[in-house]
Formats: C-alpha cells, structure tokens, sequence
C-alpha cells in the first residue's frame, strides 16, 4: 500500500494542479452519486409491503386486519399499501420517519413483540403511538390521497356531511374519526380523538 501511495505522489508532481483537482471532483460526484443511488433504492424498498410484512409479527398480526379492508380491496383497484399510511412522502420527514422504525425493529430482536401476545399486549402503546403521530402532522399521510377540496358533497350521505363539516369547524383531523378502518381497534385506553396533541 505505501509503495502504490508513494507512486500516486510521484506521478501528481508531474501533474498539473488541474488535472489532479478534476479527476479527484469526478471520482468524488460518481462515488457521491452511486451512494445517493443506493440509499434511495433502500428507501423504496423499504416502503414495499413485501418489505413490510418480511416479519411474522406484521404478517400474522396487522397485515391479516389490513387484507380485505377498504384500503386493499375495493372497487377502483387503488391500494394503499403499509407505507402509503405509516410513512410521510417528505425526505426530511420520511427519513426520521425510518431512524423511528429501526427502533422497532430493534423491539422485534429483542423478543418485545415476537409473540401474538406480546404483540397484543404492545398493541394500544403502538396504536397510541401512531395516532399521536398522525395527529401531529394532522393525518398527513391521509391527505396524500384523501384531498378534502375534492371530495364530491353530491356523493356524501348527509351524515357524512355534517361530520366533514364539524370537523372542519372543529379542528378535528381525519385519525380522529377514521381510525380501525385498517386495523382492528385495540383495547386498552382512549381512542385518537380523546389524545391531547400540539399539531404542528
């Protein structure tokens, strides 16, 4: 190694300054770029349900909700798929988004939920979790295909209606009606609504 070192300074005096500043800006942009590549490809794959059910304790548990409810099967063939709920589309929010979802990996290895009963007894703390975070960002995740601008009055039950109004007055946000549409309701204290969160 130091020979080849001691050959790279020999040939660089004969270089001119140039040509050395050039070819270490290129080599830097193409390492720079190929590493921008990967880490994207990892994001993407990390946001596909095969990803996301990879575990039993997705799969077994909340997946099994998830199949048949209105957001996997339904008449206009639109899915939303695990990410499309759980995962903000900003990089910056998406990003923290991921560091927080290592962490519950890092609850998978340790064996916090790599049982159903453990998963259960977890499940209000995870849903609690989630919802806090969902009203935060005032159901982001749900507007990103949910847009309210657009939905059809005509095609809304009066009922529906008069809640979409309210909760418009009221500041109420969608996780705070629309919640266990997914997944199943867990048992174990207050639902979204009754959660006191500072929206951002």
């Amino acid at each position: 190694m130091a020979r080849w070192l001691t050959r790279l300074r020999e040939r660089c005096k004969t270089c001119a300054r140039v040509t050395l500043v050039t070819g270490t800006t290129l080599v830097a942009l193409v390492v720079g770029g190929l590493l921008m590549a990967a880490g994207a490809a990892g994001l993407a794959w990390t946001n596909t349900e095969s990803f996301c059910i990879g575990c039993h304790e997705m799969r077994d548990n909340v997946y099994q909700e998830y199949k048949g409810s209105i957001h996997d099967t339904n008449r206009s063939g639109v899915r939303a798929v695990c990410s499309d709920c759980h995962v903000p589309r900003a990089p910056g929010p998406m990003l923290i988004r991921k560091v927080q979802a290592s962490m519950e990996v890092w609850g998978k290895l340790t064996g916090k939920i790599d049982t159903r009963e453990k998963f259960l007894a977890r499940r209000y703390e995870m849903a609690k979790r989630e919802w806090t975070r969902m009203k935060k960002t005032d159901s982001l995740e749900c507007r990103n295909c949910h847009h309210a601008d657009a939905m059809s009055n005509e095609l809304q039950s009066e009922r529906a209606k008069t809640r979409h109004d309210k909760a418009r007055a009221e500041g109420i946000t969608c996780i705070d009606c629309h919640f266990g549409i997914a997944h199943q309701e867990p048992e174990g204290g207050p639902g979204p609504q009754e959660l006191q969160v500072g929206q951002r």
